[in-house]
């Protein structure tokens, strides 16, 4: 008869509750598999998956009692780790809801707004529209796949008990962040200056023509003119998104110190 110790248990699952850590966190914070409309019960056995098959060939690690302030510790860098790793494929796609956004604003398109289910909150249906793009574009490519394998591959190039700054990866992602104002502004720069000139247009209008309603003739016009904006700058959509997408995995490729 076969007897198994609480300790064997216990050590057992010490070799798995960090890189389940890790892995949880990561996919609490992903694209698509991280927003509400995911069940939470869905991305835990997502994540218990992955570090069933992941947990036996990473590095070894020295193994901490399970219950035990340093553990606790561990634990919650872990977490951490896999949720700023997460969060970069989030700011990913918001890039492109900010630049729908500010051309929203700009041609009078806001005034057509819904609630997202991902945030609850009110926000212009343009947005939307280019998450929903976004999102499509984002698993034609594998883009979940990639960055699910840059995570696993993190535990080899940034090991478990390392002591590496891992304040240093928080600071990476907050100076990236600047490319999600930069990317939106360089997508939305050519509808921003094409409704500037149709403004400037209606200006020069009303001052020769005092008797001309501009509300009742620029709002329709610059709405239609809005539209036709949105239809020519999805043809560079494609290519906004490539770069951003690259942009993203050298960013996680350098906060895990990975050769891509």
């Amino acid at each position: 008869m076969v007897s198994i110790e609480a300790e064997q248990i216990l050590s057992t699952m010490a070799l798995y509750i960090l890189p389940f850590a890790r892995l949880s966190g990561f996919l609490m914070t992903l694209s698509v598999i991280g927003s509400r409309n995911i069940p939470a019960r869905f991305r835990m056995l997502l994540a218990l998956s992955i570090t069933y098959l992941v947990a036996p060939v990473i590095p070894a690690y020295e193994t901490v009692p399970l219950f035990g302030l340093q553990s606790f510790l561990l634990v919650i860098e872990q977490t951490l780790i896999g949720v700023v790793l997460g969060f970069v494929s989030r700011l990913m796609l918001e890039t492109f809801v900010v630049g729908a956004q500010v051309v929203a604003m700009q041609s009078g398109l806001g005034f057509a707004s819904l609630v997202d289910p991902a945030n609850g909150n009110s926000v212009p249906a343009l947005g939307q529209f280019f998450l929903m793009l976004t999102t499509l574009l984002f698993i034609s490519v594998d883009g979940h796949l990639v960055m699910i394998r840059l995570v696993v591959e993190s535990f080899t190039s940034f090991p478990i008990g390392s002591s590496q700054n891992i304040a240093e990866m928080f600071f990476q992602l907050v100076s990236w962040a600047r490319w999600i104002f930069a990317a939106a502004l360089i997508m939305a720069l050519v509808s921003i200056a094409s409704l500037l000139i149709v403004n400037i247009s209606f200006g020069v209008m009303t001052r020769a023509a005092p008797q001309i309603n501009v509300f009742a003739v620029g709002f329709p016009l610059t709405m239609v003119t809005g539209l036709i904006l949105v239809w020519l700058t999805l043809a560079f959509f494609l290519p906004h998104f490539e770069r951003q997408l690259t942009r993203a995995s050298s960013l996680i490729c350098d906060m895990i110190q990975l050769q891509c």
